[in-house]
């Protein structure tokens, strides 16, 4: 069953959450306005807010203390997106594509066990959806 944090468990992750979206605020401000940046400042930029997202979810997990899967899968997403920040901040490095292929297949590996329901513990609120009662616990 899922159970929603109280704000002192969620103050920390929700600020790393905050910071991550003015991040994401910035990397606009490039796209609309590059001449105002400095020359190659895109890739950090576009770097930083995944990194940060990746590390904001890692928190919101340990607070929430899920099973012992759920945090394997969480550290497999954050991998994820730790390895498209590295992507997009060493675009040039030899070991970009495989950066970015390493992401794809754990983001799509990630999205398949959503699907196929593993670990049986998580919520599937993953994909915004409810969570129904099952038979045995609405006669509880």
């Amino acid at each position: 069953m899922y159970i929603r944090l109280d704000r002192a468990h969620r103050a920390l992750p929700v600020i790393l959450g905050v910071v991550t979206l003015a991040s994401v605020g910035v990397l606009f401000a490039w796209d609309a306005f590059p001449l105002l940046f400095p020359a190659r400042s895109h890739g950090f930029l576009a770097a930083f807010p995944l990194a940060m997202i990746a590390f904001a979810y890692l928190v919101y997990q340990t607070a929430r203390r899920p099973a012992r899967m759920e945090i394997v899968k969480a550290i497999m997403l954050a991998v994820a997106f730790l390895f498209w920040a590295a992507n997009q901040l060493w675009p040039d490095l030899r070991q970009a594509t495989l950066f970015n292929d390493v992401a794809i297949a754990l983001f799509v590996l990630d999205v398949f066990l959503v699907m196929v329901g593993w670990p049986a513990t998580s919520p599937d609120e993953s994909f915004a959806e409810t969570c129904a009662a099952s038979p045995q616990e609405k006669e509880v």
